[in-house]
């Protein structure tokens, strides 16, 4: 008799393969779930480790397109960036992976779910808040925070010892002295050397893109067109190929990004649960689109509209960051941002040159720039007298706050 099922989302390292075996010894019949969200990994073989360690049976679900569709278009629409700076590709993936673990988990009469992230990160609180979200009644073992297993295993060499103990293979190089999360709209450093914010990245560190330095002296051109503030096209202006499918043309980015050394960042960040953290990123794809879904807006968005969906745009940079995908605020938020979308269609001709994401021109079916209006050489309509009134209008406030101050001797 088991304790119940369970299905673990399991990656096939070190920390995931010993808490399969612990649940196991624990009295628990376990399951696994693999989620290809475009990182770089041997699914079969991690499949076939599952099984030698004792999983009844082992899923593995392509969910890119789910990605990029769900979360990572959306996020685009929004131009999403947490802090100013950080594109969010960790914390995108996390609904769409925990939404097929529990379509799983309910499909094969699982009782519980359970997962390998620690105790003092972000992606537990993202995880769980999914889990209940979809079903308030699941179940959640995280080993990391049940005293039995911490307090058992204090460190890697205490898992490497359960390893061998259990007959567990794994890889016997000495790890680099980061770890990495990786999926296709990028891929996260943190943790070991990088803990001290003052420790510059060692130039190998960096995986998916070309050092700027050493990037082609060739630049590249785009034309990347947008419909609702999705992009719909990637048109190479230098050998005329093109993607239109959605997983393919972000792919595309990626490996155009990645030539041209684009999206590296190097931050101190806010965990959720209140502790810095530092963080380097490869987003290259994310990047491209983003700096040319902002700069097409500034042609196609009404001044107001923008400035509304910016401070929603903040909003929801926040709410993906912390886990809260599964919420009324979220979808409230974003039905506002897709309406705000809704005329941001047209080109943009995008320069990629080492390292650099520069805007070369645009076009749109509903710009709002009038160039005779904008022209410095013509009247275009506009009245010059006009900016006198306007002048006066705005500066009465300024005037009576002046002479507030006046009076009470602040100036």
């Amino acid at each position: 008799m088991t304790k119940g099922k369970v299905l673990l989302a399991y990656s096939g390292g070190l920390d995931t393969s010993c808490i399969l075996a612990w649940l196991i010894e624990q009295g628990y019949e376990v399951q696994c779930y693999m989620a290809n969200i475009g990182q770089e990994e041997d699914f079969e073989a991690a499949r076939e480790k599952a099984l030698k360690i004792g999983a009844t049976a082992v899923y593995i679900e392509d969910i890119r397109r789910d990605f990029v569709n769900t979360t990572i278009f959306p996020a685009i629409q929004a131009n999403c960036l947490y802090e100013g700076v950080y594109l969010l590709g960790t914390s995108l993936a996390r609904p769409v992976i925990a939404a097929k673990q529990m379509e799983i988990a309910k499909r094969e009469g699982c009782q519980f779910v359970s997962h390998g992230c620690t105790g003092k990160g972000n992606d537990q609180v993202r995880f769980e808040l999914a889990f209940y979200a979809i079903d308030p009644k699941i179940q959640v073992i995280a080993p990391w925070r049940v005293p039995e297993f911490y307090n058992r295993f204090q460190g890697r060499s205490d898992l490497l010892a359960y390893a061998a103990e259990k007959g567990i293979p794994v890889q016997q190089t000495a790890a680099k002295p980061w770890s990495t999360d990786e999926n296709l709209y990028h891929i996260s450093y943190e943790a070991g050397i990088l803990e001290d914010p003052n420790v510059t990245p060692p130039v190998d560190m960096w995986k998916l893109t070309t050092n700027p330095e050493k990037a082609p002296d060739t630049p590249e051109h785009l034309a990347i067109t947008f419909k609702a503030g999705i992009p719909v096209k990637v048109e190479n202006l230098g050998d005329g190929h093109v993607e239109t499918d959605p997983l393919d043309l972000f792919l595309y980015l990626n490996h155009l990004g990645r030539k041209h050394g684009v999206g590296r960042v190097d931050i101190v960040e806010n965990r959720f649960i209140g502790i810095k953290s530092r963080g380097c990123y490869e987003t290259p794809g994310g990047t491209i689109l983003r700096a040319a879904h902002v700069d097409l807006e500034g042609l196609a968005m009404d001044r107001e509209a923008r400035r509304l969906r910016d401070s929603l745009g903040v909003r929801l940079s926040e709410i993906l960051y912390n886990g809260y995908w599964f919420t009324a605020e979220r979808e409230i938020i974003q039905a506002a941002v897709t309406e705000s979308q809704k005329y941001i269609d047209g080109t943009v001709r995008v320069k990629l040159y080492k390292g650099s994401v520069t805007m070369e021109g645009r076009t749109s079916p509903n710009s709002l720039y009038d160039q005779d209006l904008s022209s410095m050489d013509i009247a275009g309509g506009f009245h010059p007298l006009d900016s006198e009134g306007f002048i006066k209008i705005q500066s009465i406030r300024l005037k009576a706050y002046t002479d507030m101050k006046s009076r009470l001797g602040k100036n």
